[in-house]
């Protein structure tokens, strides 16, 4: 493969890794819940950093207000998360995780943690390590060019 093969083939290769999470390992996690994972995961990265909104929500994912109440609703419904008062400002409602939802969160952590060792199985240690490095880093770059 030339690199401008190789540099094309990038995009659609990320586009196939959310299904990694779906592999029957020792954890499964339900298509329902990966799908939850995806608000979850917000709420916790985002937190320590700022109170998370729906609004906040709906922006980070990059969908309509609309799409995110009813994402936020449905782990809601499932116990996952709660409302909650703001602090800096009553009239505003902000989401926490519950203990469930930390539960799914870690649950779902090792399940992705199995997936990748089982699809990297035939991988030096080596080959995991240098991968997950690029891999954060290219995340952390992203999350860069946000703020």
């Amino acid at each position: 493969m030339s690199d401008d093969e190789l540099l094309d083939a990038v995009g659609p290769a990320f586009s196939k890794l959310r299904r990694t999470a779906l592999l029957e390992v020792e954890n499964p996690i339900s298509a329902k819940d990966l799908s939850r994972t995806l608000v979850l995961n917000l709420v916790v990265e985002h937190s320590s950093q700022a109170e998370v909104t729906v609004g906040m929500v709906a922006e980070v994912m990059g969908v309509d207000p609309s799409v995110a109440s009813r994402m936020v609703s449905d782990n809601i419904k499932a116990g996952y998360l709660r409302r909650a008062a703001s602090q800096e400002d009553g009239r505003r409602t902000v989401l926490e995780l519950t203990a469930e939802g930390g539960d799914l969160m870690r649950r779902f952590r090792r399940h992705q943690r199995e997936a990748f060792e089982y699809i990297t199985a035939d991988w030096t240690r080596q080959e995991r390590l240098e991968f997950a490095r690029l891999m954060l880093k290219y995340v952390s770059s992203l999350a860069a060019l946000r703020d």
